[in-house]
């Protein structure tokens, strides 16, 4: 493409969105900021100056924005329940899509989306971040070519505390979409397949105001072929905690933070009769290396890695614990053993 860049806008500037999304293109290769759209007309203008836009959109003038900023793709850094409506509008638009985890809430609005990107013959990525990240990819790496054995199990561990009023609290549908799909996403990848069995568990404390609406704890456990295991929790009421652990039938594997994009991963690795291993991954700058490789993408006309189907077999997932969970729950009800 003779050195083009491609140029995208950003639809929503709320707190990732401005904090590290807008920020990332600054240290893209292949794709330059060229808009961004928002429902505040203050936040346009603030980021317009701040990254010297020509103009900033409300959201009802999307197409516009499209067309008159020549763009080619938009990430889209909305609440998960309006995923599907602007990645439709885009696409309708013929213009490419990155969009923010989860693709969508149900695995129906993710086909559509897919369904979509495939009638007007543009490209669909969900925005996995953590995909691009080092420790990931030694992490899947290890978990595959036997340096701790036979992986048997997997577990994490994936807990923020939020605070009063937080978005996740009242848009994003609770830890399980907000969060716990970081663990889907990366259990399934560990484990090179899809669970045969789940089973969820939520619970909160009833006397704390912010978990009104949703949860404050879900966990999980998940049967996967080759009788292997894994579990992970996810939380919103507990101190910052981002780990993985592998365990095999030779040795194992923790690395924390995880799932963070702000600090250092500390990977720790215990193979049986041999000297424990301690490995630094620097961090990252995520977000602009999945831009840049969604960008390459476009550019290149090549599909990206993270693809419709993919965001589809983890709400699959995420489906299928929310439907065990709720059953657990009527079960206890009904069984008068409800934990309250």
């Amino acid at each position: 493409m003779n050195g083009r860049k491609a140029r995208f806008a950003l639809i929503g500037v709320g707190h990732i969105g401005r904090s590290a999304i807008a920020p990332a293109f600054r240290n893209t290769f292949s794709a330059e900021l060229a808009t961004i759209i928002s429902g505040d007309p203050v936040k346009r203008q603030e980021v317009c100056a701040e990254y010297k836009l020509p103009a900033g959109y409300a959201y009802d003038e999307l197409e516009r924005a499209l067309v008159e900023q020549r763009c080619d793709a938009v990430f889209i850094a909305l609440p998960n329940q309006l995923h599907r409506e602007y990645t439709e509008r885009v696409l309708r638009a013929g213009v490419h899509v990155l969009c923010e985890k989860p693709l969508a809430v149900t695995v129906e609005d993710c086909a559509a989306m897919k369904t979509a990107a495939q009638q007007y013959g543009r490209k669909l990525m969900v925005a996995y971040r953590h995909h691009f990240s080092d420790a990931y990819r030694e992490i899947v790496r290890i978990a595959a070519d036997g340096t701790i054995g036979e992986l048997r199990s997997v577990h994490s561990v994936f807990s923020i505390s939020v605070k009063p009023g937080h978005k996740t609290m009242r848009v994003n549908g609770g830890t399980l979409p907000d969060i716990g799909i970081y663990c889907i996403n990366t259990i399934r990848k560990i484990m090179r397949a899809d669970p045969v069995e789940v089973a969820g568990f939520t619970t909160k404390r009833t006397d704390d105001p912010r978990f009104r609406e949703v949860e404050e704890m879900f966990m999980a456990v998940m049967e996967f072929p080759g009788a292997r295991v894994a579990t992970f929790t996810c939380e919103f009421g507990s101190s910052r905690v981002m780990s993985v652990d592998l365990v095999g039938t030779s040795g194992s594997v923790h690395c924390e933070p995880f799932y963070d994009y702000k600090n250092d991963a500390r990977m720790e690795i215990n193979v049986d009769a041999a000297e424990r291993q301690f490995r630094v991954f620097p961090k990252q700058d995520q977000f602009a290396l999945e831009i840049d490789h969604f960008a390459r993408c476009i550019l290149d006309n090549v599909e990206p890695s993270e693809s419709a189907d993919e965001a589809i077999a983890d709400t699959k997932v995420m489906e299928a614990l929310r439907a065990d969970a709720l059953r657990s729950k009527r079960f206890a009800a009904e069984s008068g053993t409800a934990v309250r």
